[in-house]
């Protein structure tokens, strides 16, 4: 019978009877579909497991809503009031600038503001029962329970919660951030991600008007306080005059009083301004010795050159001088060319102080990264105005305390209330100068708008987000096919046990035949004997095909006559085997002789429903004639002969030379001779029998031999000048994956049925 080797059954004179051809390009492919074919059940069971698992957790996951705000950050714009001194200069690069908002949207201190208000909102909202992050547990989730009322976490707690609810995210090559917080109710996913929007916006204007509010708080305060300073003045010198009567102070008196009082008004108002100066340049220089302590450094010893300093000295006098000039001559007015006089003058040394400036600007944004040259920025610019301040402040002084030597030679009688009004009128003219300075500094503060626009409002999902049940379906099932095929991989890689021709031959073990599984032999009475001469069964079928490459294999160019069954371990089929062959050969006209020669453990007398003795051993010994051992099956053409009553020494009777003289003399009276023998690996009856007989082939059992244990078998049976010639593989399940083996896949006659099996 074909068994897709294009005809080639036998050897060609070489003592390789047969070879399994390979398969050739595709083989992978071919092999992965026998692989599934073969474990069809298993492949789909592991699928269906995964798949249902898939189900189960798309059933049970719970429905999650998302809300989305859509914000806009754009970069900070100037104050309408900002000097322009700050034009010109590079801001931070978009990507980092970006990247620096989002981490503010993750900020602890936006997390604690959002909780606040979200806390806030709980507390006064109608529909408590619409809420779940904030919780202390699931239990009131959609629905109020009057017994057990929804019950806001810890204020504490609730930061570290929202950090996991939301998150912040760029649109690509936009200057746009989504902000989608995730909730199982839609309502608290919208107004968590309405909260987080609307407090990093404020965050936002809060962070951009830091430096702006801190003066205006400073000079809030120092405002209430002079107001109480005021207030006090005006009663003292109200006071003095009822007690002392109304006294009229002198001209020159009264003029000194107002000059002397401009002078220290806007001495202390200079102070305030020093002060607030100083505040922000060590903020700033707080913030630069982060970034680069060296450039600090290098500013500093600017702002304190010699040149520099002299410049802003005679600009800080040039102005004093300026005033008094005013101050003395109340007909000098704005076109006057005494003031023109001065203008000049000061413009001509700023103009030179400007000049110095741009060349240290030049030389130290030249080598400054980006991030840090807006703050360089600021400490230069800042600190120019202290240095401008701190002349002007000691011009004032200096003033002031000249012409308190005037102030002291007023009469005694009129000193007490020059003093008072002198206190009033500076203490209300300094006043007026700081309420000015506090509603600049409020405009400037509003005239920040920040750099965060909300574009979208979150709005209320009507369906949810999460989870995709049918994406996690469809990936359950992708899954489960990849598992179930891992499975068998894994499984087909660690499985050392043979199962198909195909192994034989990637192993480099001569191929025979294979005998397929049977099922029904000895059972119920039932024959194990399953070749016979009647219809085209597949066992019969098998042996004859067996039964045909072992005519055709030869030892030698010499004809085998006499052959060894023999297999690597027991209950492998060794005996089914040889029997059922012994079956095949008597049938095509052979006279054959079947001898069991497992003195061990024999089987053959049970084959043909016989005794064992007399047999093997009873002729050895001399009891009985070859006459006497020699039995007839009932068929034509076949004899076997048992083994016989179980001897004490069967390796010896097996290696004597009367077996060798036996086995010769039998050659010549039959036309094949078949011995049954003892597994191989067990002991070593069958290696001295594979020196006598002109072929050995071992059977193995798929699915149950070792492929280590053929290939120490074959090793044993491979000596100098040795009979081996292949393997028979045995209890072959032919499958739909294994090819052409699938077509002695259906029944054997009435009795038996291909995938049983059998005893051997």
């Amino acid at each position: 019978m074909d068994f897709g080797n294009n005809g080639n059954n036998g050897s060609n004179g070489s003592n390789v009877p047969f070879k399994y051809d390979a398969l050739q390009e595709g083989k992978s492919f071919k092999d992965i579909y026998a692989l599934i074919r073969k474990n069809l059940l298993l492949f789909i069971s592991i699928m269906l497991v995964i798949f249902v698992i898939s189900g189960v957790y798309a059933y049970l996951k719970p429905d999650i809503y998302e809300a989305t705000a859509v914000i806009k950050i754009t970069k900070s714009k100037e104050s309408v009031l900002t000097s322009p001194f700050m034009q010109g200069f590079q801001s931070i690069g978009e990507d980092r600038f970006i990247a620096n908002e989002l981490e503010i949207l993750k900020s602890y201190r936006l997390r604690e503001k959002a909780a606040m208000v979200l806390a806030d909102s709980f507390r006064i909202s109608e529909r408590p029962g619409e809420f779940y992050s904030i919780l202390e547990s699931e239990s009131s989730l959609f629905g109020s329970n009057p017994i057990n009322p929804p019950k806001l976490m810890e204020r504490d707690f609730l930061p570290d919660v929202i950090v996991n609810t939301y998150e912040a995210k760029q649109k690509r090559g936009l200057d746009i951030i989504e902000i989608t917080a995730s909730s199982r109710s839609a309502y608290e996913a919208a107004l968590l991600t309405n909260i987080i929007a609307v407090s990093y916006h404020d965050l936002n204007l809060s962070l951009n008007r830091q430096f702006l509010s801190m003066d205006r708080e400073f000079l809030g305060e120092v405002r209430d306080d002079k107001l109480d300073v005021l207030l006090t003045a005006e009663q003292q010198l109200e006071a003095y005059q009822k007690k002392e009567g109304i006294v009229q102070l002198t001209d020159q008196a009264k003029s000194l009083i107002d000059l002397l009082s401009d002078f220290e008004s806007k001495k202390n108002a200079t102070r305030i301004e020093l002060t607030i100066s100083e505040k922000s340049l060590s903020k700033y220089k707080e913030e630069l010795v982060n970034q680069d302590p060296r450039i600090k450094d290098y500013l500093e010893s600017f702002a304190t050159e010699p040149y520099i300093k002299s410049l802003q000295e005679q600009i800080a006098k040039l102005e004093s001088q300026k005033d008094l000039a005013m101050l003395n001559n109340k007909l000098v007015n704005s076109n006057s060319s005494i003031l023109t006089d001065f203008d000049n003058k000061i413009n001509d040394l700023k103009i030179k102080l400007n000049e110095k400036i741009d060349v240290y600007k030049a030389g130290i944004f030249a080598s400054s990264p980006e991030e840090i040259k807006s703050l360089t920025q600021k400490v230069l610019e800042e600190g120019i105005k202290f240095q401008a301040l701190t002349s002007s402040f000691k011009e004032w002084s200096s003033l002031v305390a000249k012409y308190e030597t005037k102030f002291d030679e007023i009469p005694m009688q009129s000193m007490e209330l020059a003093r008072l009004e002198r206190e009033k009128k500076a203490t209300e003219k300094l006043y007026m100068l700081v309420e000015e300075k506090y509603q600049e500094a409020q405009i400037q503060e509003q005239s920040i708008p920040g750099n965060v626009i909300i574009i979208d409002k979150a709005r209320m999902s009507m369906s949810p987000a999460k989870p995709n049940r049918k994406l996690i379906l469809l990936v359950g099932l992708v899954m489960g096919f990849v598992v179930a095929f891992g499975v068998l991989f894994v499984l087909d890689y660690f499985d050392t046990k043979l199962r198909t021709p195909e192994q034989l031959q990637d192993n480099n073990l001569n191929y025979i035949s294979y005998v397929p599984l049977v099922e029904g032999v000895n059972k119920n009475g039932t024959s194990e004997v399953v070749y016979n001469s009647e219809g085209q069964s597949t066992a019969g079928e098998a042996f004859r095909t067996l039964r045909t490459r072992i005519r055709f294999s030869t030892r030698l160019n010499k004809e085998m006559k006499v052959i060894l069954i023999t297999s690597a371990n027991e209950q492998e089929g060794k005996t089914f085997v040889s029997s059922n062959l012994a079956c095949s050969f008597a049938l095509s006209n052979k006279k054959t002789l079947l001898i069991d020669c497992d003195l061990r453990r024999p089987r053959v007398h049970k084959f043909f429903d016989s005794k064992s003795t007399p047999g093997l051993t009873e002729f050895f010994i001399g009891e009985k004639s070859f006459k006497d051992v020699l039995r007839s099956t009932g068929r034509r053409n076949l004899s076997y002969i048992t083994s016989g009553a179980l001897p004490p020494n069967p390796a010896e009777i097996i290696g004597s030379k009367k077996m060798e003289e036996f086995l010769e003399k039998i050659r010549h009276h039959f036309d094949l001779v078949i011995i049954d023998s003892a597994p191989i690996l067990a002991v070593s009856d069958s290696e001295i029998l594979a020196r006598l007989v002109d072929g050995t082939f071992l059977v193995t059992h798929s699915g149950a031999t070792e492929l280590d244990s053929i290939k120490h078998a074959v090793e044993l049976l491979s000596f100098e000048g040795s009979t081996y010639q292949g393997v028979i593989l045995n209890k072959f399940t032919p499958q739909k994956g294994n090819g052409y083996y699938y077509r002695y896949s259906y029944t054997y006659g009435d009795n038996y049925k291909i995938k049983g099996t059998s005893k051997s």
